[in-house]
C-alpha cells in the first residue's frame, strides 16, 4: 500500500511539473525573449489561459502527500519552511503579473507586471530545482550536533544558506554549490519546456528563433547533465545502487535522455508537438530518475543518528489509507474532468483567444 501511495503522490507531482512547468518556462521565455507588445500580449496568454487549472496539481499533490506521508509532510513543511514562504510569494506575484498586465492600457504599468511574471517564473523554476536538489542531498534530521540530536528524529530546520556553501557541511543550508546546479539544470529545462510551449499554441514572432534558443540551451543541459552525474558522488557514495538492485528502474534516465536526444532535432520536426513531447519526456524522465535512485527514502539524513524519512516510517496507518483511497479516485477524476474541459476550450493557436481584459 506503501508502494502505491509513493507512485500516486509522485505520478500528481510530475503531471504539475509538466503542466505548471510550461507556465514556468513561458515566463522565463518571456521575460528574456519577448520584445514587442503583440509578442508580450501573445505569450501572456500562453501561460494565462492554464495556469490556474495547472497549479490544482499542485494543491492535489500537498494534498495527498499531508493524507498519505503525514510524517514527511510535517517535517518538509517545517524544516523547509523559508523557502516554502518565497515560493508562496513567488506564486502570489507570478499569477497577479499575468492577471493584472492587462487592466491598465499603459507601457509602464504593463511593464511591470511583465517582470513581475518573467522573475517570478525564474526564480520558482529555480527554488523548484533546489528544492529537488536538498530531497536528493538530504537533511540534518534531528539537528544532530556532536552526535545529539537537538530535537524530534523527523525534524529539521535549514538557513537559506551558510557560510561555507557545501553540501557537506553538518548543517547545510537549502542553498549550496550542488542545489544551485540542480536549480540551473531546472530552469534551463522548464526554459526549454516552455519554448516548445509557446512554438506550439502561438504564431509569435519569435518562435523560429526560440527553436535555436531550444537547440542552444539543450546543448548546455547535456553539459549540466553530465556535469551533475559526474559530482553526483560526492553527495552520493553509491548512487547507482538501486539501479543494480532493480533493473526495471533503468527506463527513467533512458526516458530522460531520450527527450534530451530528441530536443536536438526540434528544428528538424514537421510537427511543433513533436518538441513538446520530447521536452516532456525529459521531466517525466529527470524527476522518476531521482526519485528511482532513492527508493525507498523520501528524505534522506546526512547524519548518522537519525534514519532516514522513507515510504515506510512516515506513512499514516492501513486503515487511513483504505478510507483515503476512494475519496482520492473522486478528487482524480475531479481534476481530470475540469482538466479536459479546459483543454478542450482552449485547443489550438491562443493568438486571437481573449484573456485578462
Amino acid at each position: 500500500m506503501e508502494i502505491f501511495w509513493f507512485i500516486i503522490v509522485a505520478l500528481v507531482l510530475t503531471i504539475f511539473f509538466i503542466l505548471d512547468g510550461y507556465d514556468f518556462g513561458t515566463g522565463i521565455i518571456h521575460l528574456f525573449f519577448a520584445k514587442t507588445e503583440k509578442d508580450k500580449e501573445v505569450i501572456s496568454k500562453a501561460a494565462g489561459l492554464f495556469w490556474d487549472s495547472n497549479e490544482v496539481w499542485l494543491v492535489a499533490a500537498g494534498g495527498l502527500l499531508f493524507m498519505a506521508f503525514p510524517t514527511l509532510y510535517a517535517s518538509a513543511f517545517s524544516g523547509f519552511y523559508l523557502p516554502l514562504i518565497i515560493v508562496l510569494w513567488l506564486i502570489i506575484f507570478r499569477a497577479i503579473g499575468l492577471e493584472l498586465r492587462s487592466q491598465i492600457d499603459h507601457p509602464v504599468w504593463k511593464t511591470i507586471w511583465d517582470k513581475s511574471f518573467g522573475v517570478s517564473s525564474l526564480l520558482l523554476t529555480l527554488f523548484f530545482g533546489i528544492a529537488l536538489g536538498n530531497v536528493a542531498r538530504g537533511v540534518n534530521l534531528g539537528g544532530v550536533e556532536n552526535g545529539v540530536s537537538a530535537y524530534e528524529a523527523h525534524y529539521f530546520f535549514l538557513p537559506l544558506w551558510n557560510s561555507s556553501f557545501s553540501p557537506s557541511t553538518t548543517h547545510p543550508g537549502v542553498i549550496d554549490w550542488f542545489t544551485i546546479v540542480i536549480g540551473i539544470i531546472a530552469v534551463i529545462t522548464l526554459a526549454i519546456h516552455g519554448a516548445n510551449w509557446i512554438v506550439l499554441k502561438t504564431n509569435a514572432s519569435i518562435n523560429t528563433k526560440l527553436k535555436s534558443v531550444v537547440f542552444n540551451l539543450n546543448i548546455a543541459l547535456a553539459v549540466l547533465t553530465v556535469f551533475s552525474v559526474s559530482i553526483w558522488h560526492i553527495i552520493e557514495p553509491h548512487p547507482l545502487d538501486n539501479y543494480l538492485e532493480y533493473p526495471a528502474f533503468l527506463i527513467f534516465p533512458m526516458v530522460y535522455f531520450a527527450g534530451l536526444t530528441g530536443t536536438f532535432f526540434v528544428k528538424k520536426f514537421k510537427k511543433e508537438v513533436y518538441a513538446f513531447v520530447c521536452s516532456t519526456l525529459m521531466i517525466v524522465g529527470g524527476i522518476t530518475s531521482t526519485l528511482a535512485t532513492m527508493f525507498p527514502t523520501l528524505l534522506p539524513s546526512t547524519n548518522n543518528i537519525n534514519p532516514d524519512l522513507t515510504i515506510y516510517n512516515t506513512t499514516t496507518s492501513e486503515y487511513g489509507m483504505s478510507v483515503a483511497m476512494p475519496w482520492m479516485i473522486i478528487g482524480i477524476i475531479l481534476i481530470i474532468i475540469y482538466f479536459i474541459i479546459q483543454k478542450k476550450l482552449t485547443a489550438g493557436k491562443i493568438d486571437d483567444m481573449d484573456y485578462g481584459h
